[in-house]
C-alpha cells in the first residue's frame, strides 16, 4: 500500500475518533448541565432521563465494588488499545468502522476515568416497554459493531 494512502486513511480515522469523541462529550456535558436527574419528555417514545452506568453496555456487571468497576476499565482501556492497532491494519472500511468503536469507546472510557460511572440519557420506549438507556458514544459503538457484523456475513474475503 502507498504510504500517502496509508496515512491519509489514518489521518481520516484519527478525526473520525476525534469528532465522536468531542460529539460524545458535548452531549453529555450538556445534559449533565441541563437535565440533572430529572426526566425530560421528548415524545411518547422517546425521555432525556440521566442515569449513571458503572458497568459496561447495557449496565452489565454492574457493580458497586470497586475491583470489579477497575478491572472492567482497565479491560475497557486495554480493548481500546488493540482496537487502534488493529484498525491502523486494516482495510478503507473497517477502519472506518473502527474508528466509529473507537471514538465512542473513548467517550464512555473517558466518563470511567473522570465520573467513575458513564452517564446515559437517552431512553427510548413504547408504552410500558423501555430499552437500555444509552448514550451517543454507544450508538456509534452500536453502528461501527454492525458494520463489521453485516461485512462478516456478507463479504466473502481473507
Amino acid at each position: 500500500m502507498n504510504k500517502f494512502i496509508f496515512l491519509k486513511e489514518n489521518i481520516l480515522m484519527l478525526f473520525l475518533i476525534i469528532f465522536i469523541f468531542f460529539l460524545d462529550r458535548f452531549s453529555k456535558t450538556f445534559m449533565l448541565s441541563n437535565v440533572n436527574e430529572n426526566l425530560i419528555y421528548i415524545n411518547d417514545f422517546i425521555n432525556f432521563d440521566l442515569i449513571w452506568n458503572t458497568g459496561i453496555g447495557f449496565g452489565f456487571l454492574s457493580s458497586n465494588s470497586n475491583f470489579v468497576y477497575n478491572t472492567i476499565s482497565i479491560l475497557v482501556g486495554i480493548i481500546v488499545i488493540a482496537l487502534i492497532l488493529i484498525s491502523l491494519k486494516s482495510d478503507k472500511f473497517d477502519k472506518t468502522a473502527f474508528s466509529l468503536i473507537i471514538g465512542g469507546a473513548l467517550g464512555n472510557f473517558y466518563d470511567r476515568i473522570f465520573f467513575k460511572a458513564v452517564p446515559d440519557f437517552i431512553d427510548i420506549h413504547y408504552g410500558n416497554f423501555h430499552w437500555f438507556t444509552f448514550n451517543i458514544a454507544d450508538i456509534f459503538i452500536t453502528i461501527g459493531v454492525i458494520c463489521l457484523i453485516t461485512k462478516g456475513i456478507f463479504v466473502k474475503g481473507k
